[in-house]
């Protein structure tokens, strides 16, 4: 009975875990073409928000899911279109450019909600005309086998498409002819304009990209785990899946590790608020596993520092 109860809890979780990781991991691979192109994107944040009340509008207007993710990326497209207008032609500087959409997502997306649907807080449609949800996929003979449900049972497509978005973004940036552009529009721009490739062009791509999968990232927020869009729902998501880019210097690899870890702490923070711990306490477990991963990184980069000077 307790090897049964311990199974559970695990089980638990692990998907949990999986689902937490998705919005971030899909956010910081979107953000892993934006930083190889030599652009400090911290707009994610406003892309993957806008994403979210795209899905939902589109979604819930249309009463169809897949036209709600096309929603999202057309929402976090225009997000994108704006940061790239003012960073790439205007020159205006990326951090102030990020924070105010960042700020201006969250007030426009507040503000839309209670104009269209006179809602404050939250929407989720009504009984008759629900907010239509992204498909769970289920493998009947690997759904019965213990550990491998959690990982194989009640997710979404979204979902199991991580691993094949994972692969095809190693592929496409370290061994595709877009890629070695990619990678050289951050490294030596002048360089890259002097061989008649335009930085601004590539770079303008790369936001696309990361337009695609934080949209991806919102539709999963809203139609995909709760099936509603909430103020400020995703909740500093963005900012986690910069920290993961950062921390590992664009490794894919290190940012799914990363952003595995981010899901843990978030699926622990979940399963922990019925047991008699403050919410807030348990809600801060993903940002200070974020502080205590940048904490670790700058010691040892400080230490490798100290070591070549030494």
């Amino acid at each position: 009975m307790i090897v049964c109860t311990v199974l559970r809890s695990f089980e638990g979780l692990l998907s949990g875990s999986i689902s937490a990781t998705t919005p971030i991991l899909l956010a910081a691979l979107g953000g892993m073409y934006t930083y190889y192109a030599g652009i400090f994107n911290i707009a994610m944040e406003a892309m993957m928000l806008s994403g979210a009340f795209g899905a939902v509008v589109v979604g819930h207007g249309t009463q169809s899911w897949i036209f709600g993710i096309v929603g999202a990326i057309g929402a976090a497209g225009v997000l994108a279109l704006i940061f790239g207008i003012f960073v790439l032609v205007l020159r205006t500087d990326e951090f102030v450019t990020g924070i105010a959409l960042n700020l201006a997502t969250v007030g426009a997306t507040t503000f839309l909600l209670r104009r269209i649907y006179k809602k404050a807080g939250a929407f989720s449609g009504t009984p008759s005309h629900p907010v239509p949800a992204i498909p769970k996929v289920r493998i009947p003979f690997l759904s019965d086998i213990p550990i491998l449900r959690a990982i194989t049972a009640g997710h979404t497509l979204i979902e199991w498409m991580i691993p094949w978005l994972l692969a095809g973004s190693v592929a496409l940036v370290f061994r595709t002819r877009f890629g070695l552009r990619l990678r050289a529009a951050g490294w030596n721009a002048a360089c890259l304009d002097a061989s008649g490739v335009s930085t601004i062009g590539v770079r303008a791509r790369a936001l696309a990209l990361c337009a695609l999968l934080c949209g991806l990232a919102g539709s999963f927020l809203s139609i995909g785990y709760l099936q509603l869009f909430g103020e400020n729902m995703s909740n500093g998501r963005g900012w986690i899946a910069l920290a993961a880019i950062v921390l590992v210097q664009g490794s894919p690899l290190g940012i799914a590790a990363l952003c595995l870890l981010f899901g843990v702490a978030g699926s622990i923070a979940l399963k922990t608020q019925g047991i008699g711990i403050a919410p807030q306490f348990t809600e801060m477990l993903p940002y200070v596993a974020t502080l205590l991963a940048l904490f670790a990184y700058s010691r040892t980069r400080r230490n490798r520092s100290a070591l070549l000077q030494g």
